[in-house]
Order: structure tokens, then C-alpha cells, then sequence
């Protein structure tokens, strides 16, 4: 796969399509582990439970094609999504909020094999600052300007309180962070520029529930 072909081919692409592409790249992934070779978009959609056409169509976004009667080369079509979602590259983070949910994921490994390399931690308990999570050094708050500019993190991820979440957005937009990974259910506000992702284990769970209710409207 020619990587400055597809690095071309970076448009923004529809956000349903980028949510997929991580499990075909799941899937992928096994099959190369099983020294499967090749793999057609139907057994894949019958894997994923997503159409044929549709997977074609997605994979279509990245230059990825097909051949006939054969399917996607595995190794190929594994190293192309892995690098077009940006897997391959490592891209460096610092954590703010290292308690419970912020400490698993600085003791979470597997991480590092998607490109996320948390490399500081910030906390205010002094239980916490000045210690490590799994070999991962925690700082009180007063570093963390200092850490983003001469370590050059990019990526800030939010772990707090709620009532802390917009401060916290705002110190690390200040501090030159360009993507926030928010795990609070606060939609922050940032600059036109800085990409926020939203990830609130709350509104999984309400919906869980709610399906759940449904499912079972004799509870």
C-alpha cells in the first residue's frame, strides 16, 4: 500500500464511515493473525453486521480497493487503515485528572498500540503528584504549561470533575494542545481549531438502561 498515495486522500470523511473503519481494522487485524491472506467485504459484513456495499463504499474513502472475486488483500488493507487512522504514528498526550478513570488509562498498554502515548499525568491530590502510574510520572497542576510546551504533547485528555472540566479545557488549549479527549459529560468550549472528542461513559450507560428497560417493560 503506498502510504503517500493514501496520505493524499485525507479529506474529512462522514463521521459514521470513521467510526467503522477502527472494526474492520479489528477485524482485519485477527484474520492476519490467523495468516488469513484474503477477505471479501461480504464475509466482513457478515462479521460486523454492516452491508457489503457499505463497507465497499467506506473503504472506497481511502483508496482501498478490492479484486474481483478475491477480495482485500489482509496485510494490505490492515497497514492502510492502521496508518489512515493514524494507529502507525505515535502521538503523545498528558493527562489531567489521574484518579480512578484517568489512572486506568495511564496503566492501560494496550493504548500505545492504537498511537496514544500518555507520557505525564497532572494531578492535585498530593497523594498522587509526584508519584507514578504504571512508570508514568503525575505533576501537580503548576507543570502543566511548562510540560506541554518542552515536551511538545499535542493531546490533552480530561478526567476530572465536572465542575473542573472547562478550566481544565482552557489551561491546556492556553498551553498549545491541539485535540482534547473529554471524559467528562460537560461539552466543553474551545478555540475554532482544537479538535474535542467526547467520551461520556454516563450517556453509554443511560442508554444501556434505556434499552435495556425497554426490552423488558415488565421490570
Amino acid at each position: 500500500m503506498n502510504d503517500k498515495r493514501l496520505s493524499k486522500s485525507l479529506d474529512p470523511l462522514p463521521e459514521p464511515t470513521l467510526r467503522r473503519l477502527p472494526w474492520y481494522l479489528a477485524f482485519v487485524s485477527m484474520l492476519r493473525a490467523e495468516s488469513v491472506e484474503y477477505v471479501s467485504s461480504t464475509r466482513i459484513a457478515e462479521e460486523l453486521h454492516v452491508d457489503a456495499s457499505q463497507i465497499a463504499k467506506d473503504l472506497s474513502f481511502l483508496n482501498i480497493k478490492g479484486k474481483t472475486r478475491i477480495g482485500y488483500e489482509v496485510a494490505s488493507l490492515e497497514d492502510a487503515l492502521r496508518f489512515f487512522l493514524g494507529f502507525s504514528s505515535r502521538h503523545d498526550a498528558i493527562i489531567v485528572g489521574a484518579g480512578s478513570l484517568g489512572g486506568a488509562l495511564m496503566q492501560d498498554s494496550g493504548l500505545q498500540r492504537y498511537g496514544l502515548n500518555i507520557v505525564a499525568g497532572i494531578d492535585n491530590d498530593p497523594k498522587l503528584a509526584g508519584h507514578k502510574i504504571a512508570g508514568i510520572p503525575v505533576y501537580s497542576p503548576q507543570h502543566l504549561s511548562d510540560l506541554i510546551k518542552r515536551l511538545e504533547i499535542t493531546i490533552g485528555i480530561i478526567t476530572v470533575p465536572v465542575e473542573s472540566a472547562q478550566a481544565v479545557a482552557d489551561s491546556l488549549v492556553g498551553a498549545g494542545v491541539k485535540a482534547i479527549w473529554n471524559f467528562t459529560p460537560v461539552r466543553i468550549r474551545v478555540a475554532e481549531g482544537v479538535v474535542v472528542t467526547n467520551t461520556s461513559i454516563y450517556s453509554h450507560l443511560a442508554v444501556m438502561y434505556n434499552r435495556l428497560l425497554s426490552n423488558h417493560s415488565d421490570f
